[in-house]
């Protein structure tokens, strides 16, 4: 196994921090610069494998930070237990690569970095929806390739969306960010899917019918459904926002594509295994007028075998966060959560998590997933 190049933060701190990727901005070293940490960075631009990492965990580890393209599982937290760890974050909000209860069982808190990626996404989201609806892709390679000759009619024909029905499966936080956007910019009707009951959203939507009814214009409507065959069946635009676990595993598979709209457009920028990717190559083959936009692939970073030859598909490399100010966001909470934890701080209990983004954070880990089953204590927001 080729030796791995590092990089040192604050060679003299005395705590021993590992971080498995080169993070954006500054505030997060200095955050763990701050609780005396030596902080080893991996420069390698390649996905380490468990080998890997539990060679740089080593015989002794207070700390890491990990990434979502690496699975976290026993094996690993094993490894931070026996080093002497006591805090893990992943560098994303989501932490399906993460085996919680393992972690639990070795008594190391996770954290995540929930509240800084909400519109970022929804905004990479609405790009995607409208790149595919207006076949921007399939526009641009057209014209770097010198084939346009002047306007025509029928040239690259797409969907308009002002006015039609826009299905939301998960309507949490960038589900709803999502769906204001194209609300309020495309005057677009809902209708959501999810367990539970999507307050936010509705009451979004209801204020905003009222505004539109007190200038003369049409209102707008919020529905939730009660099957996801309900809203695949109505919905001109679908967009999957849902976590990723064994309930939401290819849950848009052949039969449930079968039943969308011919020319309906499909969007995903959650998680990449929650569509069956070998099915939708199948299915855009079989329905060219219908459209997908993809930030996230089952097996990423590969593609199933014919996604990149179909014109109908839009793609991006996992885009859904990657603004300067984002990504920043996330390094910092996640330096202040494995900060805090090394520090023995309580776990922060608010919603609002600005204050950790920039200056000295509070004396609070922003986000643990697992604070209440190892019975951190809390601290107000």
């Amino acid at each position: 196994m080729a030796e791995l190049e590092w990089r040192l933060v604050n060679p003299s701190g005395g705590k021993r921090v590992v971080v498995t990727k080169e993070l954006p901005g500054d505030h997060w070293a200095d955050v763990l610069t701050a609780a005396d940490c030596r902080v080893e960075v991996c420069t390698e631009t390649k996905m380490l494998g468990a080998e890997e990492i539990i060679a740089a965990i080593g015989d002794r580890c207070d700390g890491a930070i990990g990434q979502l393209t690496e699975t976290w599982g026993e094996e690993l937290f094993a490894a931070l237990d026996a080093a002497g760890a006591r805090a893990y974050s992943n560098y994303a909000v989501g932490y399906n690569n993460v085996d919680v209860e393992a972690a639990t069982r070795h008594g190391i808190p996770v954290g995540n970095t929930p509240g800084v990626l909400t519109e970022t996404t929804a905004e990479m989201t609405v790009a995607l929806t409208f790149a595919a609806a207006r076949r921007v892709a399939e526009g641009d390679v057209f014209m770097r390739a010198g084939k346009f000759e002047g306007w025509l009619p029928t040239l690259f024909l797409g969907e308009l969306l002002w006015r039609g029905t826009l299905g939301i499966v998960g309507a949490g936080r960038i589900g709803t960010a999502y769906a204001r956007m194209m609300i309020e910019g495309h005057k677009m009707n809902v209708i959501y899917y999810d367990v539970r009951q999507g307050e936010a959203l509705e009451s979004f939507v209801s204020a905003y019918a009222g505004f539109l009814e007190s200038r003369g214009e049409e209102p707008v409507s919020c529905r939730r459904v009660e099957t996801l065959e309900g809203l695949l069946r109505q919905a001109d635009v679908v967009s999957l926002h849902p976590p990723l676990d064994e309930s939401t595993r290819h849950m848009i598979d052949a039969e449930r594509l079968a039943q969308m709209k011919d020319n309906a457009i499909l969007v995903n920028a959650s998680r990449g295994p929650v569509i069956d990717e070998a099915a939708l190559v199948a299915h855009c083959r079989a329905h060219p007028n219908f459209r997908v936009g993809l930030d996230v692939f089952e097996d990423e970073p590969a593609m199933k075998p014919g996604l990149a030859d179909l014109d109908n598909v839009v793609m991006v490399p996992h885009l859904g966060s990657a603004t300067s100010w984002t990504r920043q966001g996330m390094a910092s909470l996640a330096a202040c959560n494995v900060a805090a934890l090394l520090m023995g701080y309580p776990v922060w209990s608010g919603d609002d998590i600005r204050p950790f983004l920039e200056g000295t954070p509070p004396e609070a880990a922003p986000s643990i997933v697992n604070a209440t089953e190892l019975g951190l204590p809390l601290c107000g927001g």
